[in-house]
């Protein structure tokens, strides 16, 4: 790939959505870095490497290594990563497990989005996946969704930051995906419930979610800055 390509990295990109944004961008010419946490992919493209998104020096690290391999600062970043645990009314829900939560999708994602802010170049581009259970209430989900309005609330505010420096901040919230994430512990009852949230009656595709997130880091938006869009089949 030439180092004229524009490069991304995306964290989280080994399975579900990740796997399918690193395709969807090697496919429209970039060169893609990703990172995984315990499996690489089998067959990513570009480069991948391991990394605990909670751990802030780690993730400097994952910058530190990606540049040097590929010659530049990247034009875009996804963060991507994170965890679900089985959904619990907030009576009963295990604190330990918010707990797990807290620590991978905000304060990873902190510090993904942080350490972001300080590498991507002028004028590229940062994107969160979130998701629309932010604003479609399910019962025993508060607890995953809180934290990924939090994430919300982090793209907003750094859309106004970094707006001098031409770099574009937004978030994608999708709604129910065929991903591993998605698929634990649900049995097909649940799935067909959650299907029927979209008037489509169906779950989304990890490539019609990476095609929007690719969408934002590309040109082509370059107008839309601290905005959460929503590929959910019209559940909200």
């Amino acid at each position: 790939m030439s180092k004229s390509s524009p490069f991304v990295i995306i964290f989280g990109g080994s399975r579900g959505i990740g796997a399918a944004c690193a395709k969807a961008f090697a496919e429209a010419g970039w060169q893609v870095a990703s990172t995984y946490s315990t499996k690489a992919a089998a067959a990513a493209p570009g480069k991948s490497y391991q990394v605990d998104i909670r751990d802030a020096a780690a993730v400097a690290k994952v910058f530190d290594r990606a540049q040097a391999d590929f010659g530049a600062a990247p034009q875009a970043v996804i963060a991507n990563a994170g965890i679900n645990v089985p959904g619990a009314p907030l009576a009963s829900f295990n604190p330990d497990a918010f707990r797990q939560l807290l620590d991978v999708n905000l304060i990873g994602a902190f510090n993904v989005l942080a350490e972001s802010a300080r590498r991507v170049q002028d004028n590229g581009a940062i994107v969160a996946i979130t998701t629309s259970l932010v604003r479609h209430v399910v019962p025993g989900t508060g607890p995953y969704a809180a934290t990924k309005a939090a994430v919300e609330s982090l793209v907003r505010s750094m859309a106004k930051e970094l707006s001098g420096r031409g770099v574009r901040v937004n978030a994608v919230a999708p709604g129910p995906v065929d991903t591993d994430l998605f698929n634990a512990g649900k049995t097909e009852e649940v799935k067909q419930r959650m299907a029927a949230m979209s008037p489509f009656n169906r779950i989304g595709r990890p490539e019609e979610v990476a095609e929007v997130v690719r969408f934002l880091a590309s040109d082509q938006a370059s107008w839309v800055q601290g905005q959460v869009v929503q590929p959910n089949g019209g559940m909200v």
